[in-house]
């Protein structure tokens, strides 16, 4: 009871804190000069991790395993990945620290409130594990899956940041274009645009560099964050390649689970070759990335949908890793 009680408290008040987070986060965007709502966003992410912590902790405590036998619990520690990932760039406190609130704010809540919600009530006390959960691969295959679709989320929703961006920015000059083409067939415009045209410019000169920045911003923490995932998800396929082998008796045996997961890699490995090649513009492993996004989707949750194959352990009303 008391476990029970002190679960519902950490996770009432970490989903919260999150709640809370979001807004102060939009207006720390608009208006730059709020340094204390900047401090404050970072201080409530920090909070939110020691409240998911604290959570995960207590279910394990109480269940006598890592707690990532359901859905439920599956979404609470993707959510901690979030918090966590956010973390590192702060605490490390580089000088070209890009905030990423912008991604993992919203994530975090999304992942809490789908967990939280009515859909998944039958999940939230742990069973008894299946006799193929039940071995020490567990913490190392399933934390490093979850840890690798959440670096993954991350990277792609920069990637797609990045895009809406670039394109807004191909949108807005073939605009001008057309504009400037219909306005050099009146005078009067001319003579207006030629005595604005040194303000026009400085104007656009700093739009442009200050767009420029954000998009080389986006194109480096989404590559240095999908290069972390991609090293989270080999390990948890290689880890799970073995755990298989133990308990299947055979390394891999082409379960949808496991064929989306090496879509996944794929996926991501392809990424990772286009953005190291000089050849290719960030645009397109961009592209690549955002595509990844709904890979991800596919082999975290779709699949467990079907309730089929090895892993049918990890449908809906189970597991997901």
């Amino acid at each position: 009871m008391i476990f029970s009680t002190l679960e519902h408290i950490l996770i009432h008040i970490s989903f919260s804190v999150v709640s809370i987070i979001i807004p102060i986060h939009l207006i720390t965007l608009l208006v730059d000069e709020i340094v204390g709502l900047y401090h404050s966003s970072e201080k409530g992410m920090i909070a939110t991790f020691f409240c998911i912590t604290g959570l995960l902790v207590t279910r394990w405590i109480y269940w006598g395993h890592l707690p990532l036998s359901n859905l439920y619990e599956s979404l609470i520690f993707l959510s901690w990945s979030f918090s966590i990932i956010h973390m590192v760039p702060y605490l490390k406190k580089y000088k070209n620290h890009f905030n990423l609130n912008v991604i993992t704010a919203p994530s975090a809540i999304f992942t809490q409130g789908f967990a939280t919600s009515g859909l998944l009530t039958e999940m939230h006390q742990s069973a008894i594990l299946v006799p193929a959960l039940q071995s020490h691969w567990l913490m190392m295959h399933v934390s490093m899956m979850v840890l690798g679709y959440a670096a993954l989320l991350c990277g792609s929703l920069l990637s797609l940041a990045l895009l809406v961006i670039t394109f807004r920015k191909f949108i807005k000059m073939f605009r001008q274009r057309n504009n400037l083409i219909n306005e050099t067939f009146s005078c009067i415009q001319y003579v207006r645009e030629k005595n604005n045209l040194l303000l026009k410019t400085s104007f656009l000169s700093s739009i442009n560099y200050y767009r420029f920045q954000l998009i080389q911003q986006l194109d480096l923490w989404s590559y240095r964050i999908i290069s972390l995932g991609f090293i989270f998800l080999t390990i948890g396929i290689l880890s799970g390649a073995v755990w298989a082998n133990e308990a299947w008796g055979s390394y891999w045996n082409w379960d949808p689970k496991e064929t989306w997961a090496f879509i996944t890699w794929t996926i991501f490995a392809i990424y990772l070759h286009i953005r190291t090649n000089k050849n290719f513009e960030s645009v397109n492993s961009a592209i690549v990335a955002s595509m990844g996004f709904l890979i991800i989707w596919v082999c975290y949750f779709g699949v467990n949908l079907l309730g089929i194959g090895l892993h049918s352990y990890g449908s809906f009303p189970l597991t997901s890793n």
